[in-house]
C-alpha cells in the first residue's frame, strides 16, 4: 500500500530546508531517455527526510518538461511526488473538479486527491510564472525551500 501523507505532511515537507549539495557538478549525469534528457538529485533536508530533484525535457519540444520534487518514503524506494511544475505541452484535467486547461502548471500532492484514489499530484493549477524549464527549476527552488551552493549552479539543472 502506498504511503499517505496530510496536507499538514507535505507542507512540512516542502518548508524543511533542502541544501544541495557544493559538489553537484560532479552528482548531476544528464541521462538520455527515450525521446528525453533528464537529471535527477538525492537531497536530504535539514529535519533527516530524503528528496530527490527531477528535470526532464522532450528532445522535440521545448515546451515538455517537468520540475520535480519528490519525497522519498521511508525504508521505501517510493518517490511521493510533492510538486510538478510542467510545460505548456498537453492538455490537463483535474479529475475531481473536472476543470481541463492547456497552459504551464504546476501539480501539488494533496491529502483529498490521495484519498479518494487518485496520484498524490493529480491537481494541478495553472501558472503565469514561468515559460520554460529553467523558469520552472527556479520556482521550485523558491516555492520548495530548496537552498542552492553560494557559487550559482542553476545551469547544471539544464538539459
Amino acid at each position: 500500500m502506498a504511503e499517505h501523507l496530510s496536507d499538514r505532511e507535505i507542507a512540512e515537507l516542502l518548508q524543511e530546508p533542502k541544501r544541495v549539495p557544493g559538489d553537484l557538478g560532479r552528482r548531476i549525469v544528464p541521462k538520455a531517455k527515450r525521446g528525453h534528457g533528464e537529471v535527477e538529485l538525492d537531497v536530504r533536508g535539514d529535519h533527516g527526510s530524503d528528496f530527490r530533484i527531477i528535470v526532464r525535457r522532450s528532445n522535440s519540444n521545448a515546451l515538455d518538461f517537468s520540475a520535480i520534487l519528490g519525497y522519498r518514503i521511508p525504508k521505501s524506494n517510493q518517490i511521493l511526488r510533492l510538486r510538478r511544475y510542467n510545460g505548456k505541452s498537453h492538455e490537463h484535467t483535474n479529475p475531481l473538479e473536472g476543470e481541463t486547461f492547456y497552459d504551464f502548471h504546476i501539480h501539488m500532492a494533496t491529502d483529498r486527491y490521495q484519498l479518494t484514489g487518485n496520484r498524490e499530484d493529480a491537481y494541478a493549477e495553472v501558472t503565469d510564472r514561468y515559460t520554460g524549464l529553467d523558469e520552472a527549476v527556479s520556482c521550485l527552488v523558491a516555492d520548495c525551500n530548496v537552498i542552492l551552493p553560494d557559487e550559482p549552479q542553476m545551469d547544471l539543472f539544464a538539459l
